[in-house]
């Protein structure tokens, strides 16, 4: 039972992949542009009792929150394997802060660590504002002349 129920969800998410008309390439590209403009300056560290969320954002960069609210825009040293495609993700920490060049992400039991490199705080209400731009459609009507014309 639990493999036709993991058979099915991974036909439905392949089904919703196949109906985007984005390349994924693209998708990726957009989140990280929007992510980078509305990152603050690099910090050393963040505090975090629990982990609220998590978004890839290729292999070598992620977001975090710590909260609905607090983001944190995470890059890793070098590729890290998997993180792409990994369900989930761990965090080490010490007393529960999250350093650069000493924390690092965990992708899966078999893979290697991947270091933190760089930590950058999110301005969410500017990231918002970012996605918002980037969803705006660009319009225009069609000449007169072609709209007049009947179609073959």
């Amino acid at each position: 039972m639990f493999a036709h129920r993991v058979l099915f969800a991974a036909i439905a998410v392949l089904g919703m992949a196949a109906c985007s008309s984005v390349p994924y390439a693209q998708r990726i590209s957009a989140r990280q542009a929007a992510y980078r403009e509305a990152a603050r300056d690099p910090v050393r560290s963040f505090r975090f009792f629990e982990l609220y969320s998590w978004e890839p954002l290729g292999d070598s960069q992620l977001a975090i929150y710590t909260r609905p609210n607090e983001a944190y825009l995470v890059s890793v040293m070098g590729p890290c394997p998997d993180l792409e495609f990994t369900n989930a993700i761990g965090l080490t920490s010490n007393l529960n802060e999250v350093q650069v060049r000493f924390d690092k992400v965990l992708t899966g039991r078999r893979d290697i660590p991947c270091t933190i490199g760089e930590i950058r705080p999110v301005d969410l209400a500017r990231l918002k504002s970012v996605e918002h731009e980037q969803r705006k459609i660009q319009s225009a009507q069609r000449a007169a002349a072609a709209a007049d014309q009947p179609s073959p």
